[in-house]
């Protein structure tokens, strides 16, 4: 019987990988067994995402049937094995995340999102890196409140990136993709990955980061300490990639004085600002002013002390009573209602491999043979984050990336004394700009390298490029900036 859905290959690695843990592999000393084959369930998921195959949904799903049938969290209580296999969607977190996803399904209904890329064309769109920056800005201006990085790259950005390309006549079929095309499709994509460094909520998995450093280190990492810390070294490599881009794989067409006038016909055809997308202004606004916690600073009255899950389910009710969403767009949200289906097992997962020392056992081992090299925390923290940001070569997905990888190198850089939430927070910064290496590293790459306008070979090599000058502009300027901050 043939089976659509399931990639059969891939499915029965993720099944040998797990029972290689439950029968094959014995757990090493000072590990009990229950944690040791729930490592397996995670390992065989992560394969199972990796591998697709099934959606990523599906592959989570059978991980929590997994670990509540196999009563591995609570062995010989089956409710409360149940309870706990459950336990990851009560995180408020996974909820915030997906309440953001119906938020920003206003942005695309609305017009709004392409309203805001239009303006900032109009404003920089006489010269081609102008446009670049205009589309760079636009794109920071959406980040916060638009999760999927897939739906803001690829249904926001990309038709208008492709409507300018195609007017300026870069057509991806042949060598005038070179004209503009090829530059602000790579521009974009780059762009893409660094604003989902520098919000939680700028793309699905970094919750999965803030999960991590909790369970790690009990550190709770606040939407505005977050945007803080990655705001001054973010716009500047939002300043920097495009020129850099622009000068090592130049544009053919440098002067573009037709993009403005083609911006402000499009923005002449959407006409004035509907009441709907006033309605998405205040909405945003609203969402930055409780998440950056300024009720909080206002007053310490209880009622101001306002959780930022809170705050979007505040958002998304104004959207729903006005009409601007509607419970049918909601339900139409695929994306949102898969990611909570897949982070709740994620997560729930992770917290009890640290709950049971997976973990902690992980992180002594790295930490041991690391120790012999003698180095101290600076430079170990530093090969930690080279491999973790390039071993992304082989993941097709951030979340898998982050899933698998964080909580393990974060124990290992603070058992091996780097400062926990400088630590954290970089390695969460580097867990979005991982992505910029390959056209497969995050859900917005296919879509834009499916475009034509680069080829693989340009991909990879100004993605390495692009690697290596984020993390230097990250590691100077968070040095700078977090120094001003007291955070060392």
């Amino acid at each position: 019987m043939k089976l659509p859905h399931v990639k059969i290959v891939p499915a029965v690695i993720a099944f040998v990988v797990t029972c290689l843990f439950w029968f094959i592999i014995s757990p090493p000393e000072g590990v009990d067994i229950n944690a040791w084959r729930l490592l397996g369930i995670f390992v065989g998921t992560i394969v199972a995402i990796i591998g697709k195959a099934l959606p990523i949904g599906g592959a989570a799903m059978i991980g929590i049937l997994l670990v509540a049938i196999t009563q591995v969290t609570n062995p010989g209580n089956p409710g409360k094995a149940m309870a706990d296999a459950l336990s990851g969607y009560s995180n408020t977190l996974i909820w915030l995340i997906g309440i953001s996803f119906f938020i920003s399904r206003g942005f695309i209904k609305t017009g709004l999102g392409a309203r805001v890329a239009y303006h900032f064309v109009k404003i920089f769109g006489k010269k081609t890196l102008g446009i670049s920056y205009g589309l760079s800005f636009a794109e920071l201006v959406l980040s916060p409140v638009m999760p999927s990085n897939t739906a803001r790259g690829g249904g926001v950005m990309y038709p208008i990136n492709r409507s300018i390309s195609e007017s300026m006549g870069s057509a991806p079929e042949d060598d005038s993709r070179l004209k503009i095309g090829a530059f602000l499709t790579l521009v974009a994509y780059q762009i893409n990955v660094i604003t989902s460094a520098m919000f939680i909520t700028a793309t699905a998995p970094n919750p999965l980061v803030t999960q991590g450093i909790r369970d790690v280190a009990k550190i709770d990492v606040s939407w505005a300490q977050w945007a803080i810390a990655a705001i001054v070294p973010g716009i500047l490599a939002i300043l920097i990639i495009p020129y850099v881009l622009y000068k090592l794989f130049p544009p053919g067409i440098k002067e573009t004085p037709n993009a403005s006038e083609f911006a402000r016909k499009k923005l002449q055809e959407m006409g004035e600002i509907k009441k709907t997308e006033w309605i998405m202004i205040g909405v945003f606004l609203l969402l930055l002013f409780i998440w950056a916690g300024v009720p909080a600073l206002i007053s310490d009255h209880p009622l101001m002390q306002i959780d930022p899950t809170a705050g979007a389910f505040v958002g998304l009710a104004v959207l729903l009573f006005s009409g601007v969403l509607t419970w049918d767009d909601l339900l139409q949200e695929k994306g949102a209602w898969d990611t909570v289906t897949w982070f709740a097992s994620l997560v729930m997962m992770a917290t009890y491999l640290n709950k049971l020392g997976i973990i902690t056992w992980f992180s002594k081992l790295v930490q041991g043979h690391i120790s012999t090299m003698g180095l101290g925390w600076v430079e170990a923290s530093i090969i930690l984050i080279l491999i973790y940001v390039y071993i992304h070569y082989f993941f097709a997905s951030n979340t898998a990336h982050i899933s698998a990888l964080f909580a393990s190198f974060f124990g290992v850089g603070v058992a091996l004394g780097a400062p926990p939430l400088m630590f954290g927070l970089f390695l969460g910064f580097a867990s979005s700009l991982c992505a910029s290496i390959t056209h497969y590293g995050t859900g917005s790459a296919p879509v834009l390298f499916g475009s034509g306008y680069v080829t693989m070979g340009e991909w990879w090599k100004w993605g390495f490029v692009v690697s290596i000058l984020n993390l230097l502009i990250f590691g100077v300027a968070c040095a700078g900036w977090w120094k001003i901050l007291g955070y060392y």
